[in-house]
């Protein structure tokens, strides 16, 4: 297959991605990405707006683009296609996206390639220099979304397991708020935890000897607020100690499923993805039990944790090489509420 050179965009909630991925048919390469986060934004409200983030990434998305192009040394007349973030998200952010990628791609007379978000966070471990090879499986843990995955290529994916109340990344931002963190939660809730007593904090571990491979952290979080109403006025320590205890009881969680999923599989691989899949904590114990049961984890690199517009360029420039997708530009549709499932 000839050289692809595919441009990224991703606007599904707070943060304006641009990226420029090389696909040679081979071995591919990040040549440019830029980021912009409405973290401080969003702060003030305590949460994402989505007004204010549809607003926003409207005026991030040329700036970053010229960036981009600038950084990787390359002309919009060089692109080949254009991957843009289809759903799941924010019905209004993902408009932007979509709009301004059919746009350009229509005054370029370039086709196409809407994405599934959650695929190309399944796939951002393959932008690291250890990659894995297909097949794998995959645990997706974000703010909205906390699934296992048996992932057999490139739009094969099938569900093994999901969450069946709220997401792993969702447990934690509520959590934090219930311990008067401010936002976002989850990673400032990971920063007390470390300050925390290990053991001294006892919750229960929903699900986790439970037949199957499923989830659920809503019951965690109301454990919480039991233990919190309990004690009244915290400390500073008591918070800390409640932080570990939380982080201990979800971390026991997704390790124990995400291990057995591997080994009820058959196969050898363990991907970990999406926002959650930063914690140092879950990384730790993950790696720890992974080796002495001889199955090698991956990882995306920190700034590909986060949404961001590198692995949507590559889920797009993958898509393509495997005859998935690419469509003339024109007539578009936004999926807020899209299974990873159905993108096949």
């Amino acid at each position: 297959m000839p050289p692809m050179l595919v441009l990224g965009i991703e606007t599904s909630c707070d943060e304006t991605g641009v990226a420029l991925y090389d696909g040679d048919g081979g071995d591919g390469s990040l040549l440019a990405h830029a980021l912009h986060s409405q973290v401080r934004m969003h702060a003030e409200y305590g949460g994402v707006v989505p007004e204010l983030a549809s607003r926003d990434h409207i005026g991030r998305l040329v700036p970053l683009l010229r960036q981009v192009l600038a950084a990787s040394g390359r002309s919009l007349a060089q692109i080949d296609a254009i991957a843009y973030t289809q759903g799941p998200g924010l019905a209004g952010a993902l408009l932007v996206g979509a709009a301004f990628a059919e746009a350009l791609a229509m005054a370029l007379g370039l086709p196409t390639v809407p994405v599934h978000h959650l695929e190309g966070h399944l796939l951002s471990p393959l932008l690291s220099a250890r990659p894995p090879r297909f097949p794998f499986v995959a645990l997706l843990v974000s703010g909205g979304h906390s699934q296992l995955m048996r992932v057999t290529g490139v739009g094969e994916y099938a569900l093994l397991g999901e969450t069946l109340d709220d997401a792993a990344g969702e447990a934690f931002d509520k959590t934090a708020k219930l311990l008067g963190l401010g936002y976002p939660g989850g990673p400032a809730l990971a920063a007390l935890a470390e300050n925390g007593r290990p053991g001294r904090v006892k919750l229960p571990r929903p699900m986790l000897r439970s037949a199957d491979l499923d989830f659920s952290f809503s019951g965690l979080k109301t454990a919480v607020l039991s233990r919190v109403r309990e004690l009244g006025m915290l400390d500073d320590e008591q918070r800390a100690d409640i932080a570990c205890g939380f982080q201990e009881a979800i971390v026991e969680v997704l390790v124990s499923k995400a291990l057995r999923a591997v080994r009820t599989s058959g196969l050898r691989q363990l991907v970990v993805a999406g926002g959650v899949g930063a914690n140092r904590e879950l990384r730790r114990q993950l790696d720890a039990r992974a080796l002495k049961s001889r199955i090698d984890v991956f990882y995306p690199e920190l700034e590909f944790c986060t949404d961001n517009g590198a692995m949507i360029a590559l889920a797009g420039a993958l898509r393509l090489q495997a005859g998935l997708a690419g469509k003339a530009a024109g007539a578009f549709a936004v999926r807020p509420r899209w299974p990873l499932t159905g993108a096949g």
